[in-house]
């Protein structure tokens, strides 16, 4: 998650560094201690044998043949049913019947996996009700589990070979927010805990692990951190008004009614709110990375700035970063309820009904929510990254006037970057530009006119 922004920040003074890290670590330990509180201990496991056992296996043979006309469709003087029809011959490759082979019809049915030979199946076992001795076998779906495999390995191949240690470290974090939704965030909510609370102390331990383990335990990252948690408060927050402000109940599709049948002491309400902070961290992490990097660039870059001339510099990178995330949040919302979506636009009602029902409310106020406080996300970081800047800038003059020697900073040795930027500064041969088309001040705007 996040940027990539590989040469390291120039060495923070120390009183900066004591000020990060007596902000910073009691708010990783205040994270801890509520995560130990609230961690579940009394997980609920699905019951032994309450699904039909499966097997792998391997189609050998397919035969098709015209399917028989339904009592239906004769009544009405229609042809055969709509096919395939036939008999699949597989080799089992699991269970007691191992090494054997079995025949079962073709699958058919919305849904129904296309078979040819030498496909690799996932076989069901179904036992009849009236006589437990007598079983079939049928044909359920593709075995898939090599070609996610393969998929997996190319995905951490392609972020080890670009990013190298740094995209390492992207997987473990990954790895990382995996574990921590699976063994904490989930079962937690499961166990009857409040899902806003579970959801926000998630989310933050995510942003810790994450963020110091992929971008470095620096002053640049810790005020990326302060961002990310002062943004995701303010999203629980915001999400909590917006939810109670438009009466929603967090039964807005088929899987929440499911899972309150199934499981009556989960709040749907509040875990529609800890979908709304778990899909927002991520983006969070980006633009709050993004913005800490580009505020220590343009320090790096040009020591002069003012911590205004920062701010607003870094703001218009913010702005820009910030317009095409939010369509990115909209689409992913939208691309994951595709097929709802289909199906609203069938819907006879009037638009502005369907708009104010339960599912694209609950959409419309996902959106909503994590823009806000994404767009929060921005001015925030980027005063806290300009404050520690031209602070760390400060302390460095103050604490070489005491030692005796000069408060101007010392002299950074000539570099490429250095080279590149002087030659760039260089007056070319040709007109003088008017003072209107000078852009020497940091407070300017650098984006060239349309």
């Amino acid at each position: 998650m996040g940027a990539d922004h590989t040469r390291p920040a120039p060495s923070t003074p120390p009183r900066v560094r004591r000020i990060l890290v007596a902000t910073v670590v009691p708010l990783l330990l205040a994270t801890l201690v509520t995560a130990v509180a609230l961690w579940p201990r009394d997980t609920r496991t699905a019951e032994a044998g309450s699904e039909p056992p499966r097997y792998h296996g391997t189609v050998t043979k397919v035969v098709t043949e015209p399917c028989p006309p339904s009592p239906e469709a004769a009544d009405l003087g229609l042809g055969t049913d709509v096919g395939p029809c036939g008999e699949v011959t597989v080799r089992v490759e699991q269970g007691p019947d191992a090494g054997r082979t079995v025949s079962t019809p073709i699958p058919a049915g919305p849904g129904a996996p296309d078979i040819t030979v030498d496909d690799e199946i996932i076989l069901v076992e179904l036992t009849d009700p009236t006589d437990p001795t007598t079983s079939m076998y049928t044909i359920a779906e593709h075995q898939r589990g090599k070609a996610l495999l393969w998929l997996v390995a190319l995905f951490a191949a392609a972020i080890v070979a670009f990013g190298r240690w740094r995209g390492l470290a992207a997987l473990a974090g990954l790895a990382a927010s995996f574990a921590v939704l699976l063994t904490f965030v989930l079962p937690g909510i499961s166990a009857g805990q409040s899902p806003l609370l579970v959801a926000v102390v998630g989310a933050a331990l995510i942003m810790f692990v994450v963020l110091y383990l992929t971008h470095g335990v620096t002053a640049q990252t810790s005020v990326a951190v302060l961002g990310t948690l002062g943004s995701l408060i303010l999203t629980g927050l915001l999400g909590s008004l917006a939810t109670a402000a438009t009466r929603l109940t967090g039964y807005g599709s088929e899987e929440a009614i499911t899972l309150s049948i199934f499981q009556t002491n989960v709040d749907l309400h509040g875990l529609l709110l800890a979908g709304i902070i778990i899909g927002s961290l991520g983006v969070l992490d980006d633009v709050t990375v993004t913005q800490a990097a580009t505020v220590t660039e343009l320090a790096n870059a040009n020591p002069g700035l003012s911590r205004r001339q920062l701010y607003r510099s870094a703001t218009r990178v913010g702005r820009a970063h910030i317009a095409s995330t939010v369509n990115t949040i909209v689409l992913a919302y939208a691309g994951a309820s595709l097929p709802v979506l289909l199906l609203l636009t069938a819907d006879s009602r009037p638009v502005g009904q369907i708009l104010t029902s339960e599912f694209l409310a609950q959409e419309i106020v996902r959106s909503a929510v994590a823009t806000l406080g994404l767009i929060a996300a921005v001015p925030l970081t980027t005063g806290l990254a300009a404050i520690v800047t031209t602070a760390g800038r400060t302390a460095g003059g103050i604490a070489g006037g005491e030692s005796g020697g000069s408060t101007a900073p010392a002299p950074r040795p000539r570099t490429a970057r250095v080279e590149v930027l002087e030659a760039l500064s260089t007056a070319r041969p040709g007109p003088v530009a008017s003072g209107g088309d000078r852009r020497t001040g940091g407070d300017h705007n650098t984006e060239d006119p349309w």
